[in-house]
This record gives C-alpha cells, sequence and structure tokens, in this order.
C-alpha cells in the first residue's frame, strides 16, 4: 500500500513560493514538492511522559498495487547471539551520541496455520507478564508533538533564524574543561556559554551577568539538553559540552535539510496520530495537538535503516508469529543446522511446504534447495516479534512491534533493529490505540489492561481491526521547530543531511559497524601522464531576482525485497 493521501490540506501558493525561496536561500536540497501546512491551536499542557544515500527496499510492486498489506519478517530473535540479554547491554551498545535487504524475496503464499504446542494455561500467563526492564532510557518530556502540520513551515523559519546566527559569527568554541564545571564553581568562560544560552532562547535575556554556574544558568543548560535529546540534568558533561560546539552553520543545515524531507508529505494528521522520529528512536502518540504519550524505541540500524512511511495502524496482533525471510535462512539458519540439527526444534521454528509441515530431517541443509522452504516461528515468548505487533500496511513492509530483547530499551543509543520499530511498554500504546473499540466480552465492553494481558495469556493468534484506523508517519528529521519556536535537534545517524555534517562537527560518536574513512589510492606511476581536463558543463543562467530552479533528481527503484525486522 503506498503513502496515504490526504485531501485535507489544500497548498496556498503564496506559501509555496515562500518555502521554496527560503529553502533555495538557505541551501537545501529541494528534490521534493512543497507541502502546505495550516496553523492548528496551540496545545493545552498535559503532565510530562515517563520516561553516500540509503536506498530503502520495498516489498513488491504487486502486492502494494493491490492495497494489500505485506506481512514483513523480523529476523534475528531466533538466533539468540543476535539479541543482546540484558546482561550484555553494555557491551552491544554503542557510546552516547551528542544529541541523541537482503536477498530479494516475494511475498509468500499463505501458508497454513501452526498453533503453538497446547501447554498449561498458567505458563501461558507467565510468558505473557513479562518483567518491564529496571529502567528505561529517558525520553523527552515536552508536550509538543515532534510533527504537527506547522512544523514544515515553523522549521523553515528557524532555519531561518539560525541562519543569522551563522552569518553574525554564530558562537564561541567551549573548552574542554568547562565539562568538569559543577554548579557554583566560576570559569572565565561563562560568559561565551551565557551568550550561546541567550541566543538558541534557553536563557532569559534579562538573566544577570556572572561568571558563575548559578541556578538560572543550571537551568537554561537543562533546556538546552531537552532540546537536543540529554538528558536534562543541567549538569554540564562531555556530551553537552560537544553539542553546544556544534557550529550554527552545521545546525542551520540539519533544519532546512529536515524541512525538505516534510515537503511533498501529505499525512493527513487528525485528532489522533502516531509519530515515529527515526533520530531520536522515539514513538509518540498525539491526541488534540498533544503528546500523551512517549515511548522509548528501537530502529533501524545505519546498514538496515528504518524508512520513511505514511499509512494506518489498521490492526493489532496478538500472539502473532514470525515468518523467517530467505535471507535469514541462507545466512543464518542454514549455517546453525549444519553445525545444530536440533537449532529449529529449540527456537519453535517449523518448516513449511506446499503440502504442510516438513521434517528438518528429511531437508538436505548442505544442498542449495534448503532456502525455498517457509521457515515459521511458533508465538510465544521467544517470537521475534514479542506477544505484539501493530500492522501498518506499507510498501516497505515494517511495522511496530514489541521484542524479547527489552533491555536494549534502556540504551541510549537504539539503533539495532532491521528496519522495523520496537516499542517499549507497547502494551500502554496497543491500550491507546484500541480505545474505542469493542472489547472481548462483547458490546460495551473495552480493551483496558486486564483484557489485553488475558488476551495475550491464552497463547491463541488473535488479529484486532480498529473500527477507525490511526493515522501513522515515519520521519526523518535532525532538526526541527516546534509551535513555541523551539529548535530540537538529533544526530544525523544515518547521514542523510547534505552535505552530511562530519561527526566531530556535530559532536557525534560513530555508531558501531560505521564505514571506516577509505585508504588514500596512490598512482600507479611517479609521474603519470597529464590528461585533458574536460570543459565543464554550463549551467543555464538564471535571470537576476529569480529563484533558482529546482533540479528533480532522477532516482532508480531500490531493488525489490520484502521488509525484515
Amino acid at each position: 500500500m503506498g503513502p496515504v493521501r490526504s485531501r485535507r490540506h489544500a497548498r496556498p501558493g503564496a506559501a509555496l513560493g515562500a518555502g521554496l525561496s527560503l529553502l533555495t536561500l538557505l541551501g537545501a536540497p529541494v528534490d521534493a514538492r512543497a507541502q502546505g501546512v495550516p496553523a492548528p491551536a496551540s496545545p493545552a499542557p498535559v503532565p510530562p511522559a515517563a520516561s553516500p544515500a540509503i536506498a530503502f527496499p520495498v516489498a513488491p510492486d504487486g502486492a502494494a498495487a493491490k492495497g494489500q498489506e505485506v506481512k514483513a519478517s523480523e529476523p534475528k530473535s531466533a538466533e539468540k547471539s543476535a539479541e543482546p540479554k540484558a546482561a550484555d547491554a553494555k557491551a552491544v551498545e554503542p557510546k552516547p551520541t551528542a544529541s541523541g535487504s537482503d536477498d530479494p524475496k516475494p511475498v509468500e503464499a499463505a501458508a497454513p496455520d501452526i498453533k503453538p504446542a497446547p501447554g498449561k494455561p498458567q505458563e501461558a500467563a507467565k510468558r505473557s507478564r513479562e518483567p518491564a526492564p529496571l529502567v528505561y532510557a529517558k525520553v523527552s518530556a515536552d508536550p509538543s508533538p515532534t510533527l504537527t502540520p506547522r512544523t514544515f513551515l515553523d522549521t523553515l523559519r528557524a532555519a531561518e533564524r539560525y541562519a543569522a546566527f551563522a552569518e553574525a559569527g554564530g558562537w564561541e568554541r567551549l573548552p574542554d574543561d568547562l565539562a568538569r564545571l559543577k554548579p557554583g564553581e566560576r570559569s572565565p568562560a561563562i560568559p561565551a556559554l551565557r551568550h550561546h544560552l541567550t541566543l538558541t532562547g534557553d536563557l532569559p535575556a534579562d538573566a544577570p551577568p556572572s561568571d558563575r554556574l548559578d541556578p538560572p544558568l543550571v537551568a537554561a543548560i537543562a533546556a538546552f539538553q531537552g532540546r537536543h535529546g540529554l538528558p536534562d540534568s543541567g549538569i554540564l558533561g562531555r556530551l553537552t559540552l560537544n553539542a553546544l560546539n556544534v557550529p550554527a552553520t552545521v545546525r542551520q543545515k540539519q533544519l532546512s535539510a529536515s524541512a525538505a524531507r516534510l515537503m511533498g508529505s501529505k499525512f493527513p494528521f487528525g485528532e489522533r496520530y502516531v509519530v515515529v522520529n527515526i533520530p531520536s528512536a522515539a514513538v509518540e502518540a498525539v491526541e488534540n495537538g498533544t503528546v500523551v504519550r512517549r515511548y522509548v524505541a528501537v530502529v533501524g540500524s545505519p546498514d538496515k535503516a528504518t524508512p520513511p512511511v505514511e499509512t494506518r495502524i489498521t490492526d493489532i496482533n496478538f500472539n502473532p508469529t514470525w515468518t523467517v525471510p530467505a535471507s535469514v535462512v541462507k545466512n543464518e539458519i542454514i549455517p546453525q543446522m549444519r553445525r545444530n540439527p536440533g537449532y529449529l526444534a529449540k527456537n519453535h521454528i517449523r518448516i513449511l511446504g506446499p503440502t504442510g509441515e516438513v521434517d528438518p530431517t528429511k531437508i538436505d541443509w548442505a544442498g542449495e534447495k534448503a532456502v525455498n522452504y517457509t521457515l515459521r516461528q511458533d508465538s510465544g515468548f521467544d517470537n521475534s516479534l514479542g506477544q505484539v505487533r501493530i500492522d501498518m500496511p506499507n510498501r516497505f513492509a515494517v511495522y511496530m512491534h514489541d521484542t524479547p530483547a527489552k533491555s536494549l530499551f534502556a540504551a541510549s543509543v537504539r539503533f539495532h533493529s532491521h528496519g522495523c520499530v520496537r516499542v517499549g511498554q507497547v502494551k500502554e500504546l496497543v491500550g491507546w490505540l484500541l480505545q474505542g473499540t469493542e472489547g472481548p466480552n462483547g458490546p460495551g465492553s473495552s480493551w483496558g489492561p486486564i483484557e489485553i494481558e488475558t488476551g495475550i495469556a491464552d497463547g491463541e493468534r488473535r488479529d484486532i481491526k480498529l473500527p477507525k484506523p490511526v493515522p501513522v508517519t515515519f520521519v526523518y528529521l535532525t532538526g526541527y521547530a516546534t509551535p513555541d519556536g523551539k529548535a530540537h535537534f538529533r544526530d544525523d545517524i544515518y547521514k542523510l543531511d547534505t552535505p552530511a555534517p562530519e561527526p566531530a562537527a556535530t559532536g557525534a560518536i560513530p555508531p558501531a559497524g560505521a564505514a571506516a574513512t577509505p585508504p588514500a589510492v596512490k598512482p600507479a606511476a611517479a609521474n603519470p601522464p597529464a590528461r585533458k581536463a574536460a570543459a565543464p558543463a554550463l549551467a543555464k543562467p538564471v535571470p537576476a531576482g529569480e529563484p533558482q530552479p529546482i533540479r528533480k533528481v532522477e532516482r532508480r527503484p531500490p531493488e525489490q525485497a520484502a521488509r525484515v525486522d
């Protein structure tokens, strides 16, 4: 299913012209159409909530064209080493940043439902009450949504403001020893810090001057940290100092690049919708213009990026099964079966053929035909998708779901999935999504926490269709502005901003597995023959006073493949 198109927002011509002109002036990529964005009423405050380009693989065109939901598959839960245990979380987690397919395979034909082996009801109930992690990573308590109908224009205005900062010289680089300063202590660098925080609106302009880290300055530092996805402790540290030292020019580019990515969006919004900002690794449930709950999430790693999506949540699945993608069968499961023939049984994975279930001992795991079988993991506590999946038809075949690897929700850096979004406290999000849906006991009943737990505890697959689908979008915003005028920033984990700032410029620490700088290539001869330089192509001149024309970039469609986790 393609992106959901909205007919609600007409595009004013003036807004389009202003947006394009401003993007051109700011040097933003403008390979898209501008969007019109009406301004909603300001949201009422609520109590704080608890704490080179990437090609995204798409599902086969036939399924998407027919409007079918592509049932994607998520790897690596069957491969125990891929999902770190709580004790291994520190070893797996990259250090925090300064701000926050596989073989192509067609959608598999419907295989016969294989129900998990019957067990004692109390055992199923025990599985459904899996304890949550003791500590979740902290997410922003700001009630303002990351994305609203006016985010595009608000972000453009913020980009213009930061361009003015850059033109005026920006702010001074702060010394490293400032990170060790404690509240109440003095430093000659404090006036420069105050100037920076005054420019960005974190410190009131009428704050008394001082070279001391006084309470108003501590509060300003906490506000700055909140805008950058850092713990808002008010204490200066290495990560906060790194974020403070990002130049105004880089911040302006983050804002303009993010605004450009919003151009052409037709997201329908509505009274209730869900937003996943990929660089924030967080999920927002928005109702009447306010974030009612923000959840910690695990999103795609840099080499298996979560794609941008605009669609609707249509169904909730309890106790989902997992169909293993061909790439995981080929690269992980077949090697495991060669070493350990009992691997599939241990991980509750069944083999399905044209006539039903196949005995794994009858398959030649050393041959080439082993990859042709469909492998399905039974529902249950150890299933890759956990106990809940949130279905949202889209051409990338991604979705949101639970996970058995909950220790990652405590990590500061949460870019570990294969494209889908794992949601911390997902049952609470499911409860919010199921509001207004008839409960399990017929008319008049609802899906509360007890009903959800009971529905999962019986161990049976259950699909619940939402009577009114909820709009959902996955966006990639490294810089954005909220209706209150505040600019927020996150690290460009996928390097999609153009030009992409270097890690040293953003204060980011490259994630594990990032490509190293290629070595310099030496010439084959000491004095190679000189080549005649080709004459540069001349661009068509643009009359003075007219905006630079938009250059449309043609992109080749990505290789057809089903999305995996």
